[in-house]
């Protein structure tokens, strides 16, 4: 059997979400069964299921390059932060508690090593090989002795570890050096080699950088990766938003202009990313409103969306406090038209309510009033892949996305819904990735869609996704403006196919991987040998 491949980071926010999609592919690329494994994640960009559980967005998209759906042992804990000191924790895609970031670091890790064990081993026993990632850094010295998602799992899995460094934020060497020398001796053992990651400019200007760092740590330095601009993939938490991807654009007068709220806990911005395909769309996040509404209702804007969020109630607080709120009212009125998701549909409504305090310290809100609906905040997680078809203005449209909210929304009978949709499940629970969903379960009506669809509201994460919905809300915003309709530039499942290729070649002409194949026990004909179609 092979043996497995992890790969921690000097610190945090060093690439190794990109490096562990892009091995995970490369190794499906050349006819290896693999999957990705990470045993606590924190963020709060999450995906469903097949089996209605949550895992981190990053080892959804990892999976996606493996050829596989999601599975919940991918990613056994997920911390997701509720804000005032708290997090949600998801064991094995299921919520399992929300405690205080102290009592987890205290307490209940027994628990939490207990299952990051068991879904280690389920994946173990079905796949070649697993690509780890480890979690920030693995010699947060205050943390380690309770550290379960680096060097402890690295043993557990008996993986042949590669250290990430970031040249582009600067100190390669004293981070490379430092992380080797807090390392235990078992534990810097197991670390086969280096990986430099970002690099900008000329690489063979790093040679004596590369001779540096091997004569003075005994570890080979396996890869110096150039930095690749526009990656394509999803970004694992809000950290991403810093980064030029979701950079606000200057286009053209005709450019349609979209707001998009950044709320204090957003979750799965993802959603909007196929935005930011469109060669004749400017969208941006904004952290405050615009200083005017004009007499259109739209200042400098032709749409806004209100995305999800982890905690529906302090958010809502925060738009009240900020001004947001009435800004929103404003341009509603006026006629901006209003896309909400998820959490953005619960606060489009009249009302949030928490009777249990599960998100907040307030048992109520009042909502937007944009729409009749009322959303009440409980213990269980609707957590599941959807299709089904749109109604309304958009009637006729095939559409598919996931469900994650734990609040159970109350729409009046006659308001105009946007979709009837059923639940999907995996057809099959074996080890191949490439099983089909398939329906199951009753259809039943999803959001609202109101003034001729200037306010839509939706549970549906990924709607944006869906290339037909896209190009028919952008035409009613480009008819608004007077300007031509367009089809849509992207077809998404494509560009996302493209962008882990991209990837994986890029990745694949930078590091030695006939090294690593070597290391992984794995017998390789040639580089790309048994290249697997996508």
């Amino acid at each position: 059997m092979p043996r497995n491949l992890m790969l921690v980071g000097t610190a945090s926010n060093v690439g190794k979400s990109v490096l562990c999609t892009a091995f995970c592919r490369i190794l499906y690329q050349d006819g290896l069964r693999v999957a990705p494994f990470k045993a606590q994640n924190m963020a709060l960009n999450s995906a469903a299921t097949p089996s209605g559980r949550e895992i981190g967005r990053a080892q959804a998209v990892q999976a996606e390059a493996c050829g596989l759906l999601p599975n919940e042992h991918m990613n056994p804990v997920l911390l997701k932060p509720t804000g005032a000191m708290q997090t949600q924790v998801v064991l094995q895609g299921r919520v399992w508690d929300t405690v205080p970031a102290s009592a987890y670091f205290r307490d209940g890790k027994n628990v939490l090593w207990r299952a990051v064990v068991e879904s280690y081993e389920y994946l173990r026993d079905r796949y070649d090989l697993l690509v780890i990632e480890g979690a920030g850094s693995p010699v947060e010295m205050n943390l380690k002795p309770r550290d379960i998602a680096n060097m402890r799992t690295a043993e557990l899995a008996d993986a042949v570890v590669l250290l990430v460094a970031d040249i582009d934020r600067g100190g390669v060497f004293a981070s490379v050096v430092g992380t080797l020398q807090l390392l235990e001796p078992h534990e810097r053992a197991r670390v086969a080699g280096v990986i430099v990651n970002k690099f900008r400019g000329d690489p063979t200007l790093f040679s004596d950088g590369v001779d540096l760092l091997q004569s003075y740590t005994g570890v080979p330095v396996l890869g110096i990766i150039p930095y690749l601009p526009d990656v394509g993939i999803d970004e694992e938490d809000s950290v991403g938003l810093e980064g030029e991807r979701y950079a606000a654009r200057s286009l053209g007068p005709e450019a349609l202009r979209i707001g998009i709220v950044r709320l204090p806990h957003i979750a799965n911005f993802t959603d909007v990313d196929p935005l930011f395909l469109e060669p004749d769309v400017a969208p941006a996040f904004l952290e405050r409103p615009p200083e005017s509404v004009d007499a259109e209702g739209s200042g400098e804007m032709d749409a806004l969306i209100l995305p999800g969020t982890k905690s529906t109630m302090g958010d809502l607080g925060w738009l009240w406090e900020t001004g947001w709120a009435h800004w929103i009212q404003r341009a509603a009125a006026r006629g901006l038209p209003i896309l909400g998701i998820c959490g953005g549909y619960q606060m489009l409504g009249q009302s949030v309510v928490d009777p249990n305090l599960h998100e907040a310290d307030v048992t109520a809100r009042r909502g937007l009033g944009l729409g009749p609906h009322r959303t009440t905040i409980g213990a269980d997680k609707q957590t599941v892949p959807v299709e089904g078809e749109l109604l309304g203005p958009f009637v006729g449209l095939a559409v598919s996305g996931y469900e994650i909210h734990m609040g159970r929304t109350e729409v009046p009978t006659g308001v105009p819904r946007l979709a009837r949709v059923r639940t999907l499940a995996a057809a099959g629970v074996g080890p191949s990735a490439r099983e089909a969903l398939r329906p199951e379960g009753p259809w039943r009506e999803d959001g609202i869609v109101l003034s001729e669809g200037r306010v839509v509201g939706t549970y549906l994460h990924g709607i944006l996704h869906n290339d037909a919905f896209r190009a028919a809300w952008l035409n009613a915003l480009r008819r608004r403006r007077g300007l031509h309709e367009r089809p849509p530039a992207v077809q998404v499942r494509e560009a996302r196919r493209a962008a882990l290729d991209r990837l994986a070649d890029h990745v694949r002409a930078h590091v030695d991987m006939k090294r690593i194949y070597q290391l992984l026990e794995v017998e390789l004909r040639g580089p790309g040998a048994g290249r697997c179609p996508p």
